[in-house]
């Protein structure tokens, strides 16, 4: 699925890297053009498909964009709903769609990113020590499966 060519993947790796500097979290980006379904059960079943249950600290983000269908979410796992507020990702979620408005879905993308690493770092800072790159930091193009 071409949806984003190489530099704009680049991009995306790269925010991803820095945004995972700041926190021990696990941070992936999945993509697809249409979300048939409700975008939140969507976005669980990738978190699942995408193994992000399995990160030692229980702490992996993705931000699912459905980009046809102009539909995206961002969820956390348990670890991270367990020590955050309901609200935590409105934030995240208004700055990202403010730039899906003016259509640049990459800057979008990569400011939840940013945005989600600086957050996560309060309740889950990097550890220097022993901290390890669990999951790709790839954009994962999803076929609608």
């Amino acid at each position: 699925m071409a949806v984003f060519n190489d530099d704009e993947q680049q991009r995306i790796r790269e925010a991803i890297a820095a945004a995972e500097k700041c926190t021990s979290g696990e941070i992936r980006v999945s993509i697809e053009k249409t979300c048939s379904e409700d975008v939140l059960d969507r976005a669980a079943k990738y978190f699942h498909q995408l193994d992000m249950h399995k990160t030692k600290l229980r702490n992996g983000v993705l931000v699912y964009v459905a980009v046809v269908d102009r539909k995206f979410a961002i969820i956390g796992d348990a670890g991270i709903n367990q020590a955050v507020s309901p609200d935590f990702w409105d934030c995240t979620k208004d700055e990202m769609l403010n730039h899906f408005k003016t259509g640049d879905i990459v800057e979008g993308i990569v400011t939840g990113v940013k945005m989600a690493g600086q957050q996560l770092g309060k309740y889950f800072p990097h550890d220097l020590g022993g901290d390890s790159n669990e999951l790709s930091d790839d954009v994962a193009f999803m076929d609608g499966e």
